[in-house]
């Protein structure tokens, strides 16, 4: 593999001096391509309002319409476990400071991944890459278009479950339309995620609507101050912090705008306008449509109910109940856009370190995406094995719970030999670098470059806030 530093990021010219066998060019296509200078790169096409629906679209998936009763659950009682959920949103809008001044200061793509490599290190960052690209990211894409297929066939399949084939092609369908629409456009993708956010928010709107509807006609017995903090079993502190991780799941996806900084418009004011105008936002949608929750259902029936919108929809909302299950479907729809979106950045960001192969780093000249990056996201073989070896692990989860989490840091810790004998192994066998160079030189013939290493400020200023005109180069790309 080779590293960052001796990629050449800009259009290769054929006929280079002193090199009788250039790389072949791009070949023309449909379009206006890159001018003489212009510098291909992934543009800045997201503003404040695209960047706003990255994160509320990330964070606000199907849990909210589906499962609220983890946290009441171990509460204890509705008073606590609404109190939860602000705590919840109080301590995602710590974290989220921190991460914008994070992306302010190192303001490359990647999250958590570029900012564990600046810190701690380039064994640090790959385990972390190692365990998302392998694990986090792909699983978790197919569980969410698992519940997209099952929600959309719900009224197909009014008085049955889903057939198990029909769910599994819908969702490859789903997962292969969106990675085609990230693949063509940054700014298509960006209109999808600002349409299915303002659905989700739409719905919860109504929910919250209807809540406040029932709370004018006199409904909200569970909400009375003696009824919300009368405990039906004692919390321990066990059972507070099973609370409080079921409700921070809920927030999960607050720093996924970090993953692309480098798309944002004027990302030294936009990241933490975003973080600030979306976090705040999305925590009283959560504790409202909780609250709006309790005033149509009994602690009982809620912790009775699988899928809590749907069940609130049937008592309250008659002819319309449909929409609940359409609501999360679209909710899950925009959550699989946006977790294609910016993972794929992570693989990207990855790959242009040289912790993954260097052709993961390539853009396509006309449209600025990362489709090798892309591509890799979606590889369902992964998910198919990670469900094989956690099927064979459940054989031995009765054993101890040490056991499991051994066997999790044994998953993270075998990333250590890939990382030495995949990038920092600089004396490679020539079989591995014929490898990398033929797939450079098949990626240029579709079209793509590789996107070089450098943070947004040496973009605009050049190194050490020098100007930098950025002159497209003759020069081949080199094989380390």
């Amino acid at each position: 593999m080779r590293r960052d530093s001796d990629m050449t990021g800009h259009i290769q010219q054929p006929g280079g001096r002193g090199n009788p066998s250039p790389a072949p060019s791009p070949s023309p296509g449909p379009g206006p391509g890159p001018g003489a200078s212009e510098r291909v790169a992934l543009k800045k096409e997201i503003g404040l309002v695209s960047a706003c629906t990255i994160i509320i679209g990330n964070i606000i998936g199907s849990g909210i319409f589906i499962s609220p009763k983890g946290v009441l659950e171990h509460s204890g009682s509705v008073g606590l476990a609404l109190f939860v959920w602000v705590l919840g949103g109080g301590v995602t809008a710590l974290g989220s400071l921190c991460y914008a001044e994070l992306g302010v200061t190192i303001p490359k793509s990647g999250g958590d991944y570029a900012y564990v490599t600046e810190i701690f290190g380039g064994l640090a960052g790959f385990l972390l890459l190692w365990s998302a690209v392998l694990i986090m990211y792909p699983t978790s894409l197919a569980v969410i278009s698992m519940t997209f297929s099952n929600y959309v066939l719900q009224p197909v399949f009014p008085n049955c479950i889903p057939p198990a084939t029909a769910s599994r092609v819908l969702s490859m369908a789903c997962l292969m339309l969106l990675t085609w629409v990230n693949s063509s456009s940054v700014r298509w993708a960006t209109r999808i995620q600002v349409i299915f956010t303002g659905g989700k928010l739409l719905a919860l709107s109504l929910i919250i609507t209807v809540g406040f509807v029932q709370i004018f006609q006199g409904h909200f017995e569970e909400l009375r101050p003696t009824n919300a903090f009368t405990f039906w079993m004692t919390p321990s502190v066990g059972h507070l912090a099973l609370a409080f991780l079921q409700g921070s799941f809920a927030f999960s996806g607050w720093n996924f705008l970090n993953y692309v900084t480098e798309e944002l418009v004027d990302p030294r004011k936009n990241l933490p306008r975003a973080i600030f105008i979306s976090i705040p936002l999305v925590t009283f949608v959560y504790t409202f449509t909780n609250v709006a929750y309790f005033t149509a259902m009994s602690p009982q029936e809620l912790l009775s109910s699988n899928a809590v919108a749907v069940t609130f929809g049937e008592k309250l909302l008659g002819y319309f109940s449909w929409v609940m299950p359409v609501s999360v479907a679209l909710s899950t729809f925009g959550g699989i856009n946006g977790y294609l979106f910016t993972s794929s950045r992570l693989c990207f960001s990855g790959a242009r370190e040289g912790h993954l192969p260097s052709f993961l780093a390539m853009i396509h000249v006309r449209r600025c995406t990362p489709i090798p990056a892309l591509l890799v996201c979606v590889n369902l073989l992964i998910p198919v094995v990670y469900l094989v070896f956690w099927a064979f692990l459940l054989v031995f989860s009765f054993i101890s719970e040490p056991m499991v989490c051994g066997v999790g840091i044994i998953i993270i810790l075998t990333g250590v030999p890939i990382f030495f004998l995949g990038v920092f192994w600089r004396s490679k066998p020539k079989c591995v670098h014929r490898f990398t160079e033929s797939m450079t030189r098949w990626g240029q013939e579709l079209c793509f470059v590789v996107y070089p290493q450098g943070s947004l400020e040496e973009e605009e200023n050049g190194p050490m806030g020098q100007p930098s005109p950025l002159p497209i180069t003759d020069k081949p790309l080199k094989t380390q």
